[in-house]
C-alpha cells in the first residue's frame, strides 16, 4: 500500500517561500506520477504542478508560473514544491497525489490513486 506524508507547511508573510516535500512508502515511486493538488475553504480541490516519471517538463497551473516549482529525488522517494512570491490567494491546504497508472500528466483528481493528508499553507498579506 502506498503511503505519502507531506511536511513543510506554515504561515508565511505575502513574498515569503516555503518548501514542501511529500515522502512516499510501500510502493515504486520512480513510477509514478506526482503532483500537488490545493484544496482552499469552500472550494474544489485544484491542480497546482505535476511532474512525470521521465525527464519530460513539469506541469504546472498558469497562476504559479515562474513562482513554483516541483521537483522530484527517486533516491528518496520525495517529491518536493518550492514556492517562492508567495501570495494571499495561495492559502490553502496542499495535497501530494501519485498516479501509478498513467504515461502523461493528467490534471484530474480522480486520476490518482494515491493522496497524503494535506498540509496548511497559510500567506498573511
Amino acid at each position: 500500500q502506498v503511503q505519502l506524508l507531506e511536511s513543510g507547511g506554515g504561515l508565511v508573510q505575502a513574498g515569503g517561500s516555503l518548501r514542501l516535500s511529500c515522502a512516499a512508502s510501500g510502493g515504486t515511486f520512480s513510477k509514478y506520477v506526482m503532483c500537488w493538488f490545493l484544496q482552499a475553504p469552500g472550494k474544489e480541490r485544484e491542480f497546482v504542478a505535476a511532474i512525470s516519471q521521465s525527464a519530460r517538463p513539469p506541469n504546472y497551473k498558469d497562476s504559479v508560473k515562474g513562482r513554483f516549482t516541483i521537483s522530484r529525488d527517486n533516491a528518496k522517494n520525495t517529491v518536493y514544491l518550492q514556492m517562492n512570491s508567495l501570495k494571499p490567494e495561495d492559502t490553502a491546504v496542499y495535497y501530494c497525489a501519485a498516479d501509478e497508472s498513467s504515461y502523461f500528466i493528467f490534471r484530474i483528481p480522480a486520476t490518482y490513486e494515491h493522496w497524503g493528508q494535506g498540509t496548511q499553507v497559510t500567506v498573511s498579506s
